[in-house]
């Protein structure tokens, strides 16, 4: 049983399953299901798709380069049946895939290392801005204790000098 990769999305495609379509030269397509066949009749590139591995690797979101994908690549040469070969086959698997989850963890934490402070950042921003929403004017004038203390940063000289605005 082989288990191919859909030409669109990159996903498996496991047999009985998705469409095939071949062309005069003899290449075939297969498609996990009738929106990856839908999306390439009409000629969409997969890597602009935001839902396809393709654009998710191409802009970083997915891991690319990693030995652990080499394990899967297609082979078109069958190799002789031998018990104690495929025992350790199927233990090397789960050590792989081990290997391959905690990569794609790390990864992932990598990605998200400033995501908490941008929210918290975004948060605030958006809670100076309409505070009004929250607490009536009038009662920000009585109790100025309601309103966010204001942030001083320090800025250098160099920093002034080099903004790039021209006089």
């Amino acid at each position: 049983m082989r288990l191919e990769k859909c030409w669109f999305c990159s996903s498996t495609v496991y047999p009985g399953h998705g469409i095939q379509y071949v062309r005069n030269d003899a290449k075939i397509f297969r498609f996990c299901r009738s929106k990856c066949h839908k999306n390439f009749k009409m000629k969409r590139n997969p890597r602009k798709v935001k839902w396809t591995k393709a654009y998710r690797r191409l802009h970083g979101k997915d891991m690319t380069q990693d030995s652990t994908f080499e394990f899967e690549r297609k082979r078109n040469r069958p190799e002789r049946y031998d018990r104690n070969v495929t025992e350790n086959t199927l233990k090397a698997i789960k050590k792989i895939d081990k290997v391959r989850v905690d990569r794609e963890a790390r990864h992932h934490a990598k990605r998200m290392k400033g995501k908490k402070a941008q929210l918290l950042r975004e948060a605030t921003k958006e809670l100076e801005q309409s505070i009004h929403m929250v607490k009536a004017p009038a009662a920000l004038q009585q109790d100025p204790s309601l309103t966010l203390p204001k942030i001083k940063v320090k800025v250098t000289q160099e920093q002034t000098e080099g903004n790039g605005m021209v006089e």
